[in-house]
């Protein structure tokens, strides 16, 4: 069982490490969604391949089976804001990682227009200007449910939520 003290690796290294295209495209990630490393990014796709391991594991099963596991991971998918309500196992098995990317509190927070860009998302999120209905979430990587997406705000003991706070003047003159 180990030691619970100490923490166990929460991703899973990319085969061949080296290739160049993908070096390229972890890069370009890490850049558009504001990672702080590789690591961030490899537990996403580490998210990912379980879900698309229990899509193919579930061809496998009996028919009454397999419908009752797509529906679990589909619903679960759903509720994640990942999928739409009427997905089917293909539309499970066509996820990529961007999609998974586009669920973390630090990329909606950006979307929604209350960081000026994706760092500064980062960083309101981490120094805890950001809160989820009456709770503050300090984790970047929070994957937002769908029902929780509306009630991301700005913490009202936060001085982001005074009007004159000078980003606002800044936002409001770039536009």
């Amino acid at each position: 069982m180990g030691e619970p003290r100490r923490f166990r690796k929460k991703y899973e290294t990319p085969f061949k490490p080296w290739d160049r295209e993908l070096l390229m495209e972890e890069l370009m990630l890490i850049g558009e969604y504001g990672l702080k490393n590789k690591r961030e990014l490899r537990r996403m796709a580490t998210f990912l391949r379980k879900i698309r391991d229990v899509a193919r594991s579930s061809f496998g099963l009996s028919p009454e089976e397999r419908e009752h596991v797509t529906k679990q991971l589909i619903d679960r998918l759903y509720r994640l804001g990942i999928l739409h309500e009427n997905a089917t196992i293909d539309d499970v098995l066509r996820l990529t990682v961007r999609d998974i990317l586009e669920r973390r509190l630090q990329t909606l927070v950006y979307k929604k227009g209350l960081a000026k860009s994706i760092y500064h998302a980062r960083q309101m999120v981490v120094h805890r200007h950001i809160m989820i209905g009456d709770r503050i979430v300090d984790r970047p990587s929070y994957l937002v449910s769908r029902d929780e997406e509306d009630k991301i705000r700005i913490n009202p003991r936060s001085p982001y939520a005074n009007p004159d706070h000078p980003i606002w003047k800044e936002v409001s003159s770039s536009e």
